[in-house]
């Protein structure tokens, strides 16, 4: 028989155990730059606040090569800085567009460490060579194109590629094989704008009644006008089995001011996901974030007009190294998101592009991040690292590797509900491999057997047998 307990006992219960005040460094992610920061740049020093808030003023005054990079900076870096930026462009494969608001968030007193310099401004002197497996396309979008600009690789997912223009151009574009102008090192599959093209596009969408799940991208969303955010929209939205859409830019973490002062292209978006609502389709913004540093208090304006519409923003953040590869800078980077009401959805390890192997990192790298934020706030703003498997496998786990061998940095994926069967192969950059790694990589008699044994070892893992 269970004791009877006293009302008595229970008020006489010791209290439970509370947590200690907490360290107000623990609450920096709300800490957000304000006031008029920018004035710090020569070139802005004399620009008003409604100046700076103006998108049109942003887009008119983006650094778009050498000469206005160095017009912008007169006094604040050296001669040399400005020849090094010159050699990093040379060789770059995507071209240079830098708005002022990024311009004015990098520090300048120390450019070479600046996690924002490094990446939007290559330098001649950080380019590593590129890894032998690398490939301008490494995810073979193109090869899953049925019609020009629309990838189909999942079975219940397209990519539109609607354009190919950006506001602000990321030195590690995985899609340096179209987007932005041609450069000394690429020349461009294009991309542009097209109606025609757009409705070849659609009609393929049409056509395959699987498809539930459409992201529009490029290029950027923020560059189509606001009468082409309708016109996709209402054309997608007019396909009964398409369920989901994401319309995909940067351009909340680099040109906030669009969804300040732009008030048609933030009603068109407005009118598109209300009208998903009615449908009970839903229509969301997904976009890119990279570290705590670009979110400020006009961050925050901008997405809290967003917030007001009940539109629902996703951040996909990519691994780089001295910019995100750091168990601290990705925690705050994840708590400053769920700040200004942005879901961390993916963290990509670095896809394997051409002339950014600086940036890139190791998987190890990616696999102690995830294990070191996880738990760090709330599950639903915790990101899945993931590695777009080279050569199309799609996104995986970084964790569901069927092998990693840390000495040659070869990891081996499988898709089984992409291709199944194949077998996909992602590389650390040699530069951080050990010695007897980077010994192997440096003779190229040494490279398929490198991969002959990543192969073997993978099929030897149980979980990769059919």
């Amino acid at each position: 028989m269970t004791p009877k307990i006293e009302l008595s006992q229970v008020d006489a219960a010791p209290p439970p155990a509370r947590k200690p005040p907490v360290d107000p460094g623990s609450l920096a992610h709300r800490e957000l730059l304000g006031g008029e920061f920018w004035r710090g740049v020569p070139a802005y020093a004399e620009v008003s606040e409604a100046e700076f808030l103006d998108h049109k003023w942003q887009a008119k005054h983006s650094v778009t090569n050498i000469p206005k990079l160095v017009a912008a900076l007169s006094g604040l870096v050296s001669e040399a800085f400005i020849a090094d930026a010159q050699r990093g462009f040379e060789r770059a494969p995507m071209s240079m567009r830098v708005s002022p608001y990024v311009m004015s968030l990098i520090d300048w007193k120390d450019p070479y460490a600046d996690p924002l310099r490094t990446q939007f401004i290559p330098l001649g002197s950080r380019l590593l060579p590129d890894h032998p497996r690398l490939d301008l396309d490494s995810l073979h979008e193109r090869a899953d194109m049925p019609v020009p600009g629309l990838t189909h690789r999942y079975v219940d997912k397209a990519l539109f590629l609607a354009l190919d223009t950006c506001p602000v151009y990321c030195r590690f574009c995985t899609r340096s094989y179209a987007v932005g102008i041609d450069t000394e090192e690429v020349s461009k599959f294009q991309l542009h704008v097209n109606t025609e093209r757009w409705e070849r596009a659609f009609a393929y969408i049409r056509s395959r009644p699987e498809l539930e799940d459409i992201v529009i991208s490029g290029g950027d969303a923020y560059q189509l006008r606001p009468e082409q955010i309708t016109q996709i929209g209402e054309a997608l939205l007019s396909i009964d089995h398409v369920r989901r859409m994401r319309y995909a830019t940067k351009g909340p973490a680099v040109m906030p001011q669009k969804l300040l002062t732009d008030d048609a292209w933030l009603d068109a978006l407005t009118a598109i996901v209300e009208k998903g609502r009615r449908l009970h389709k839903e229509v969301v913004v997904h976009t890119h974030f990279n570290h705590p540093r670009e979110i400020t208090q006009i961050t925050q304006r901008a997405l809290d007009r967003v917030c007001e519409r009940g539109i629902t923003v996703r951040n996909q953040t990519v691994l780089q190294r001295r910019v995100n590869d750091s168990p601290a800078t990705m925690l705050l980077l994840l708590r400053r998101l769920g700040y200004v009401n942005v879901h961390p959805y993916y963290v990509y390890m670095h896809d394997l592009v051409k002339g950014v192997e600086d940036l890139r990192t190791t998987l190890d790298t990616g696999l102690l991040i995830e294990k070191q934020i996880r738990g760090g706030t709330a599950g639903f703003n915790t990101p899945t690292v993931v590695v777009d498997a080279p050569g199309g496998g799609g996104k995986r786990d970084a964790h569901s590797y069927e092998h990693y061998d840390r000495v040659t940095g070869v990891s081996v994926y499988t898709a089984p509900a992409v291709h199944p069967g194949e077998l996909y192969y992602y590389v650390d950059p040699i530069d951080l491999l050990p010695p007897e790694g980077q010994a192997r990589w440096a003779d190229p008699a040494e490279h398929p057997k490198i991969l002959e044994e990543a192969r073997a070892a993978a099929l030897a893992a149980p979980r990769a047998r059919p």
